[in-house]
């Protein structure tokens, strides 16, 4: 072999053992699964007795952390609600809403998306995969899908999920919170 193609297989090398320790870094992966406005995540879950990665899951999946989206639909902010529901968890929570400008504040939208979440796990009798879906596609929708025997509700059959839209956002927001379970459990 010349001395020219050790060094280049050499340079392959170390750089194939860089990219390894970067991927199997903590900071890599917290890059791709951030975990933005955590105090206020943290603090709205526990007051609503949700787990905050469960939160942290569903905000990466619906706005990737991003207070200023607005969906094509309508839905607002970083748990990307919709403005109608955001007022009637206002309504029912107590917590503070006056318009849809303020769902671009990060501590209203957490406050309201972690309140609405809660409500669907025990809506939904604490079953997560249903609570999931119904934040995406709709409580009645789900509770029909469930009566109807479509979908049992459970992770393991979210492929029998009727709309496309929920069952790919039911499997994206749990692979998430894997992921986020991960890095971020105490």
């Amino acid at each position: 072999m010349t001395p020219k193609a050790k060094r280049k297989i050499s340079l392959l090398t170390l750089l194939l053992l860089l990219v390894v320790v970067v991927v199997s870094s903590n900071t890599f992966w917290r890059f791709l699964y951030p975990l933005h406005h955590e105090d206020i995540i943290r603090a709205s879950a526990v007051k609503n007795g949700v787990d905050p990665l469960m939160v942290a899951a569903l905000i990466n999946v619906e706005s990737k952390f991003k207070a200023e989206n607005i969906s094509h639909v309508g839905a607002v902010g970083l748990m990307q609600l919709m403005p109608e529901t955001a007022s009637w968890a206002a309504e029912q929570s107590g917590l503070p809403y006056s318009s849809p400008a303020d769902l671009a504040d990060p501590q209203v939208n957490i406050e309201l998306g972690s309140w609405y979440l809660a409500y669907l796990h025990k809506q939904f009798n604490g079953n997560w995969s249903a609570a999931v879906a119904a934040y995406n596609g709709g409580p009645g929708r789900v509770q029909g899908w469930m009566q109807d025997g479509e979908w049992d509700g459970t992770l393991e059959t979210s492929d029998k999920i009727p709309v496309g839209e929920t069952r790919h956002y039911v499997q994206r927001v749990f692979f998430n919170y894997e992921k986020y379970k991960k890095l971020y459990s105490p």
